[in-house]
C-alpha cells in the first residue's frame, strides 16, 4: 500500500512536470516516474530511511530523482534544462518529506 501511494504521489508531480517543461508524452511520462518511484522506493525508503532519518532519505531521494531525470532527458532527448530538472527533483523532494513526515509512519520503517 505504501508503494501504492508513493507511486501515485510521484507519479503526479513527475508526469505534470515533465509534460508542461518539456512536452514529454504521457506514455514516457508515465513511464519515467514509474522507474524513479521504484528505485527511490528500494533505495531511499527500504534502505536510506531504514537506517537513517528523514532528512537523509529525503535529501537521497532528491538526488535520486535529480540523476534519473537527468539520464532520462538525455536518454529520451528531451527537452528538458538543468533548472527544470532541479524544479522537479526539488518539487519530488518536498513531497517525499509530506510522504515520510505525515503519511508513512516513522517506526514503521524501523526495522525490529
Amino acid at each position: 500500500m505504501k508503494f501504492i501511494l508513493k507511486w501515485l504521489i510521484n507519479g503526479a508531480v513527475v508526469v505534470l512536470l515533465l509534460m508542461y517543461f518539456a512536452d514529454v508524452p504521457f506514455f514516457e511520462a508515465a513511464i519515467a516516474a514509474t522507474a524513479l518511484t521504484i528505485i527511490a522506493y528500494v533505495v531511499g525508503d527500504q534502505l536510506i530511511l531504514r537506517s537513517t532519518n528523514n532528512a537523509v532519505a529525503t535529501f537521497s531521494d532528491g538526488v535520486l530523482g535529480f540523476f534519473i531525470l537527468w539520464i532520462a532527458a538525455y536518454s529520451m532527448k528531451w527537452d528538458l534544462n538543468l533548472g527544470e530538472i532541479l524544479t522537479i527533483s526539488a518539487i519530488l523532494a518536498i513531497a517525499e518529506w509530506v510522504i515520510h513526515r505525515y503519511i508513512f509512519k516513522p517506526n514503521s520503517f524501523k526495522v525490529a
